[in-house]
């Protein structure tokens, strides 16, 4: 059972985010017919169907502006996938972390207070990944000026989530 709580896109930032990204982009829903997409509303795999939008966030400068952190150069944007239309978020009946196919390549960047990367963990997610990921989290937030974690892919750099100290 994991430890560490993955975040999603919190749902204010997302009401803005479909208005116009953090690019200044008007999004633009598509229905999928495969599904898969990786939802960062939800934290869950969009279902063929769905409507969603692939749009550019800058999931540091959200947090920065909450908490007065100025991440500078740090500060990097990038495109993930969100329903078209407001959804109720993750299942709190779902267990384990969202996006972790054993196999699939994960950098874990860690950021201190100010908002800077403050080192970074790579991880291949074993057959169980859930308890590799809770011990590579508690070895993020041993480090005393961790404050935040941001689970990214490697093969895209796409942003997963967000983990804060518990």
């Amino acid at each position: 059972m994991k430890t560490y709580t993955a975040l999603p896109i919190p749902e204010a930032t997302l009401t803005a985010l479909r208005r116009r990204d953090d690019a200044g982009h008007r999004p633009r829903p598509a229905t999928g017919d495969e599904g898969g997409e990786p939802l960062r509303c939800c934290l869950r795999p969009a279902l063929p169907g769905e409507r969603v939008v692939l749009l550019t966030y800058a999931p540091l400068r959200r947090w920065a502006a909450r908490t007065g952190a100025d991440p500078g150069p740090y500060d990097e944007q990038g495109p993930v996938f969100i329903h078209a239309d407001p959804c109720p978020g993750p299942d709190p009946g779902t267990s384990g972390y969202p996006f972790s196919r054993p196999g699939a390549l994960r950098v874990l960047r860690r950021y201190d207070t100010a908002g800077r990367i403050a080192g970074g963990r790579l991880l291949t997610l074993p057959d169980e990944p859930a308890p590799a990921l809770d011990a590579a989290f508690a070895e993020a937030f041993a480090l005393p000026g961790t404050a935040l974690v941001h689970v990214r892919a490697v093969e895209y750099g796409c942003f997963h989530y967000a983990v804060t100290r518990p």
